[in-house]
């Protein structure tokens, strides 16, 4: 069996940063097969400069959205960003399926090992199969009309199936609770029991001020949609508290984005996820939060209350590129008290347990194939070695 010995100025193992002087070691397939101190290494040691790291876990992308890149106006908040995507979303197939391919490709060069990407489509599905990163597909269903979820359920249970069909790890899931009608939730409700899934969570003040009395520019987002909203009465409480209860069933529950998230909601969720005995995570994608509200995640209040982080990229229509290490280079500088050593247990092991893949991925255990990634210091520089 041939052996790869990688050896960096600190090595990160998934859950802690070890200096120099260990070195981890792979058979020729990339599985781990020990981490041992230099003197233990034996010849043959692969010596590389910065912080050697397994691979990065991306909990939250829409991959098919590629293609747009550019193509929405930065900071115009959440109502107008959705109009744009829904709108303007429609090129033809294969620029689709180009732009795919090229954003798989860039998360595979910033040291990306496995994605949680929502699905809105089929679009995705044949990159997928040729299994360059591991992918866990959200399907995603939304449908605010009570009358229209029927018809809207099935063409998303369709989706599903397909993936399944072709052997692809998938889950049926909510859009967000301003796009989920009653009808929509108990349709979607019986498909969480014990999976994974994932909803976008609170990525605007408007979210709260809808659910909590009516109010607040979503009602724009309607009228602009031409969806009639009068089925709907506020029930005085956060969107978060409003639907909770919905996704009780799910094993792992990964909210997405959570920039308007109040204590209350996190004591509120922590509470009952315990309760049901569900794993739950709370994903950050900060760089598309400055892209469409201008403003970062309660990102201290989820560490202050020992939340579970992990970290996405959302799209290239709210990014400027797909990159782990570029989102926690951006944290660091809004919160300077976040250290290394965390930010990377987010990148890595947080992430590949809320995909429930951390039994192959994030950490340099024995058995594993995380892939092996160079990153400089000062989160400037990533390489894939492995």
């Amino acid at each position: 069996m041939n052996l790869r010995k990688f050896c960096g100025q600190q090595v990160f193992n998934g859950e802690a940063l070890l200096d120099g002087d260990h070195v981890v070691i792979t058979n020729d397939e990339g599985i781990v097969q020990d981490v041992v101190p230099l003197l233990e290494a034996g010849e043959g040691v692969e010596r590389y400069e910065g912080i050697l790291s397994p691979g990065f876990i991306n909990c939250h992308c829409h991959l098919e959205l590629s293609h747009m890149k550019g193509l929405v106006p930065e900071k115009t908040g959440l109502v107008d960003f959705v109009y744009k995507v829904v709108t303007q979303r429609h090129f033809l197939p294969e620029e689709i399926t180009s732009a795919i391919a090229l954003g798989e490709k860039e998360m595979i060069d910033n040291g990306i090992v496995a994605v949680g990407d929502i699905c809105n489509t089929t679009f995705t599905l044949l990159q997928k199969q040729q299994q360059q990163l591991a992918y866990f597909n959200f399907i995603e269903a939304s449908g605010w009309l009570p009358g229209g979820a029927a018809a809207r359920f099935i063409a998303s249970r369709q989706t599903y199936q397909q993936f399944i069909d072709a052997k692809l790890v998938a889950s049926l899931v909510p859009h967000a609770p301003y796009s989920v009608s009653h009808v929509m939730w108990q349709k979607l409700a019986p498909y969480f029991n014990g999976q994974t899934i994932t909803i976008h969570n609170q990525e605007t003040a408007f979210e709260n001020a809808f659910f909590t009395n009516g109010t607040g520019d979503f009602l724009r987002m309607y009228q602009l949609m031409n969806i009639d909203n009068s089925h709907y009465v506020p029930g005085g409480k956060t969107s978060l508290q409003t639907v909770f209860s919905n996704m009780a069933k799910a094993k792992s529950l990964v909210l997405v984005h959570n920039t308007f998230t109040t204590a209350g909601d996190v004591a509120f969720a922590t509470e009952r996820s315990k309760n049901s005995g569900q794993q739950l995570f709370w994903c950050i994608c900060i760089n598309a939060n400055l892209y469409i509200e201008d403003v970062v995640p309660p990102i201290q209040l989820l560490r202050n209350n020992h939340c579970q982080i992990v970290l996405g990229t959302d799209s290239l229509a709210s990014n400027h590129q797909l990159s782990i290490l570029n989102e926690m280079r951006v944290i660091k500088t809004h919160f300077a008290a976040v250290g290394l050593e965390e930010m990377l247990r987010w990148a890595t092991i947080n992430g590949a347990t809320a995909l429930q893949m951390d039994d192959k991925l994030g950490s340099f255990e024995k058995g594993k194939k995380p892939g092996v990634v160079q990153l400089s210091d000062d989160l400037t520089k990533v390489q894939r070695l492995l």
